[in-house]
């Protein structure tokens, strides 16, 4: 189920399931293309008429009402209610402190100022229908909230029944979201980017979704601000001599529940811990109901890698950027500043990614497919921008005068001296004259 590799194989074996999100996407850009296109031309008659035939249920008004979210917490058992309302605390107590201010530069004759401000308006996208996913609607609404944004349209596919789960009432209306919308897949993003007749055009869309989620949100980006492009899951376990492989085995099954694309690496440098967590994986997985997910994705994008050193080990995570790493070894605070890619780290036996996902404060949107190279966590920043202003007095101009005109030449860019330069034409004339 897991295969144990070594010395040489591993590098191939990694290409290959770092590159299982590279899949041919013609046709799912084509069809989404097609939902884009109909939803800004047709408005909300697309939108339904989408959700009639992607969610079969017929919509006739999309925004969730007040006696929808009553029913909700009348449904919803109060402890989950409590279990919230505890990891929306954390989640604010963490995420309050990435809040940005301002700064200025400034003397008698200038001054250099950024302002921090929020967006206006964001779009956040939860998966639902089957699945309901109440975290989610917690780490990418509170950030917004933290950052000041007035508007939030959180958009989720409805059940067949033309319903939203409870629990993801609940937790957007403890969030604090504007309003609640009955749709999904592409066709939600198109309004979300565009507007319809009910949907108010966004600034921003986040949250994760689908692959038609995902290629809406590519294909809509810079009509809008997205968070990120997210791909199948992904965790990697760095264990030593001293793990639990009973751990190990029950964290690859945390993320490989999610689709059969999920990975799920081991990396270790003891051949006792490779072998027993092989030999544990297979028992385990049988008594989970949704083995049938975990095990394709064992079987396809897992794998259990046995190096010589920690060094090579801690070489190869910063190799893949996982979206999750777990540090299972005796040195696990010394080896943790080591990592320099990886979306989130979770550190020692007691600290499972469930933690991270539900409950510490973390957020748990993380960059996916080796993004964390160059990208993070969704955060309280995604959903502020900046802006510039610039003062400078006569003085202060003249005095720069010789330095842009200069700069201005180089670049032949003419007018841009010109600018400079006019507004100091009756002191040149004067100058000539004498």
């Amino acid at each position: 189920m897991l295969q144990i590799i070594h010395g040489n194989k591993a590098s191939a074996e990694l290409t290959r399931i770092l590159n299982r999100a590279i899949s041919e996407t013609s046709e799912i850009e084509q069809q989404t293309k097609g939902i884009l296109a109909a939803v800004r031309a047709e408005g909300d008659a697309a939108v339904k008429r989408y959700t009639e035939r992607f969610d079969k249920v017929a919509i006739t008004d999309f925004e969730v009402t007040q006696s929808e979210f009553d029913a909700a917490f009348a449904d919803i058992d109060e402890q989950l209610v409590a279990a919230l309302e505890a990891a929306k605390a954390n989640i604010e107590a963490y995420h309050r402190l990435q809040l940005q201010e301002g700064y200025a530069i400034q003397d008698e004759e200038k001054m250099l100022k950024q302002i921090v401000s929020p967006i206006e308006r964001a779009g956040v996208y939860v998966p639902g229908g089957k699945a309901a996913y109440p975290s989610t609607v917690l780490m990418n609404v509170v950030p917004a909230k933290i950052a000041g944004v007035a508007d939030i349209t959180m958009v989720t596919p409805p059940d067949a029944n033309g319903n939203i789960q409870s629990s993801l009432l609940v937790a957007a209306k403890l969030a604090g979201v504007t309003r609640v919308l009955k749709m999904g897949g592409a066709q939600s993003i198109a309004a979300l980017a565009y507007g319809t007749e009910t949907v108010v055009k966004v600034d921003k869309i986040v949250g994760p979704g689908n692959a038609y989620v995902a290629m809406a949100k590519n294909l809509v980006s810079g009509v809008v601000g997205i968070d990120m492009i997210a791909g199948p899951s992904e965790v990697v376990v760095l264990a030593d001599e001293t793990a639990t492989p009973a751990y190990i085995v029950a964290d690859l099954m945390a993320q490989a529940e999610h689709d059969e694309m999920a990975s799920g690496i081991v990396i270790t440098t003891s051949e006792k811990i490779a072998k027993e967590v092989a030999r544990l994986a297979p028992e385990m997985v049988a008594a989970q109901p949704r083995r049938d997910i975990i095990t394709a994705a064992f079987k396809d994008y897992g794998a259990i890698i046995v190096v010589d050193t920690m060094e090579a080990g801690i070489a190869l995570v910063n190799t893949i950027a996982p979206e999750h790493l777990e540090i299972f070894t005796a040195d696990a605070l010394d080896i943790y500043p080591q990592i320099r890619h990886a979306g989130a780290i979770f550190l020692g036996a007691y600290t499972p990614e469930s933690v991270g996902d539900y409950y510490a404060g973390t957020n748990h949107t993380l960059p996916t497919n080796a993004t964390a190279r160059f990208s993070s966590p969704l955060n309280v920043n995604d959903f502020q921008k900046k802006t510039s202003v610039v003062y400078y007095s006569r003085e202060a101009l003249a005095a720069a005068r010789p330095h842009i005109e200069l700069i201005a030449d180089a670049e032949g860019l003419y007018a841009h001296r010109d600018a400079v330069s006019i507004r100091f034409e009756e002191e040149d004339s004067l100058l000539c004259t004498k």
